[in-house]
């Protein structure tokens, strides 16, 4: 006989908790032992459950449910969609030398010997 496993139900949805195969539940990569919870069967059951609660609830108030939250801050404020920002770069650093050359060329030596 195949193994057993619980399906935790729901009583929100009068889905009583049940013994079912493994083989009844699906792939949950997320939870330690890989399954889900619920058998397909009454997961699809329980999805379907919710979503019509969900387009009850914005049929009669006709809003999302979802918390939706003012953003506040710089980020809230958005421009107008004009011409992007050009990108900013750094202007070229100067010799630190200022005019200078480093080396002279006529001076130049290696190990005490004139490479000129």
């Amino acid at each position: 006989m195949a193994d057993l496993r619980k399906c935790i139900g729901s009583t929100r949805f009068g889905i009583e908790a049940h013994e079912a195969a493994v083989a009844d539940f699906p792939v949950q990569p997320s939870q330690k032992d890989g399954l889900g919870r619920m058998c397909k069967p009454h997961w699809n059951q329980y999805t379907a459950g919710l979503a019509r609660e969900r387009k009850a609830r914005l049929a009669t108030d006709g809003t999302a449910d979802s918390p939706v939250v003012p953003a506040t801050g710089k980020r809230a404020r958005t421009k107008a969609a004009t011409k992007p920002e050009p990108i900013r770069t750094m202007p070229a650093q100067r010799r630190k030398t200022e005019g200078d050359p480093i080396v002279e060329a006529d001076e130049a030596t290696v190990d005490g010997v004139s490479i000129a």
